[in-house]
């Protein structure tokens, strides 16, 4: 576990108090009952930026705190035990291509409005069902931008796009030029097909070569940090719930072969914790990112997978239904499973990074 600063143990707070109080999992249920593309509160997300997090990653020169990726990552990890939906994952993404491709111009433009919430921005890379950062097909010509992005997050809310092309990673203002088609996945998040036809694109030309791997990392990072406040989440609410229920005039938790399986679940649970920690302080320290966010992304895929298909094993039959929110946790889970790498693609990732 990572040793944390006192302002980062009061920032972990924070957010901990705030995603259990003003927004449990009763909020995203409002949120799926509404229906609305965007599929979050834009309340609760002006209140998020007003307390900075939205800003944490962004140097103070532009508005934000430059708290590091760890302090982001304290706060993702807090929202993602409650199911929290919201842009700030995304954000801090597309943040990041900003930080390390950016003009001084291009950051001066987007960042403040980032960290101040008043623009929402997504990354937009894969063009096929599957996460395949090599199989790009967007073009560039004469300033303008041509191209289908599949399964974008946050694409309804967002009012700039972080564009995979040929030739690099473009800026893309919503307007002219960008057609939105919802698509439905199975965690009612906000995603939609991309059509970008001759839409003004503005490149970020820093970065060099790297610069797509480079905010895919941390992508995957972020959204590694999302998927440990679920597996942190879905491993408290089974231990309370076998505390609870009685069965053949026994409590679940005192059968043995119970205890097994959770006393397996929390060892998975520290080392997914671990890996996502240290890819996390990797990112601050500028050095072995690569290596640290694939392992990171990975184990989160293997551990979210184990705690959630545990969850509703050991919640029985009610597992299953809408009144539980177990299930909630299970269908996210797959969406981000598949979010920036799937086991499979990692395993070739590390594999192909250390040389083999």
């Amino acid at each position: 576990m990572a040793v944390l600063s006192e302002e980062q143990e009061m920032l972990r707070n924070m957010a901990r108090n705030w995603a259990t109080n003003e927004s449990p999992v009763s909020e995203f249920r409002k949120v799926r009952a509404a229906g609305e593309p965007q599929a979050y509160n834009s309340a609760a997300y002006a209140m998020m930026a007003q307390m900075g997090w939205a800003g944490i990653i962004i140097p103070e020169a532009h508005g934000g705190s430059d708290f590091g990726f760890l302090s982001a990552g304290l706060v993702v990890e807090e929202l993602g035990k409650t199911l929290t939906a919201s842009p700030l994952l995304a954000t801090s993404i597309a943040a990041s291509a900003i930080l390390l491709g950016g003009s001084d111009a291009q950051k001066a433009k987007w960042l403040p409005r980032l960290a101040s919430g008043e623009s929402v921005a997504t990354l937009a890379v894969d063009e096929g069902a599957h996460h395949h950062p090599l199989a790009i097909g967007t073009i560039v010509s004469g300033g303008r931008l041509s191209g289908r992005k599949a399964f974008v997050p946050e694409a309804h809310g967002a009012n700039l796009f972080i564009v995979a092309a040929r030739d690099g990673l473009y800026l893309v203002d919503k307007g002219d030029g960008v057609l939105l088609a919802t698509r439905r996945l199975t965690d009612q998040r906000s995603y939609a097909d991309v059509a970008f036809e001759g839409a003004a694109a503005d490149k970020l030309a820093g970065g060099g070569d790297s610069l797509l791997d480079d905010v895919l990392d941390r992508a995957r990072l972020l959204t590694a940090a999302e998927m440990l406040g679920m597996a942190q989440a879905l491993f408290d609410m089974t231990l309370d719930y076998l505390k609870q229920r009685v069965q053949f005039d026994q409590l679940l938790a005192s059968f043995q072969a119970l205890q097994h399986r959770m006393a397996d679940l929390f060892t998975d649970l520290a080392q997914m914790r671990s890996a996502v920690e240290a890819g996390l302080q990797a990112v601050d320290a500028g050095f072995g990112v690569a290596r640290s966010a694939t392992v990171a992304k990975a184990e989160a895929n293997r551990v979210l997978h184990a705690i959630s298909n545990q969850a509703i094993q050991l919640h029985g039959g009610i597992g299953m239904t809408d009144e539980y929110n177990v299930g909630f946790y299970l269908k996210r889970a797959r969406v981000l499973e598949a979010s920036w790498g799937s086991s499979g693609y990692l395993r070739d990732r590390f594999a192909a990074l250390s040389g083999y």
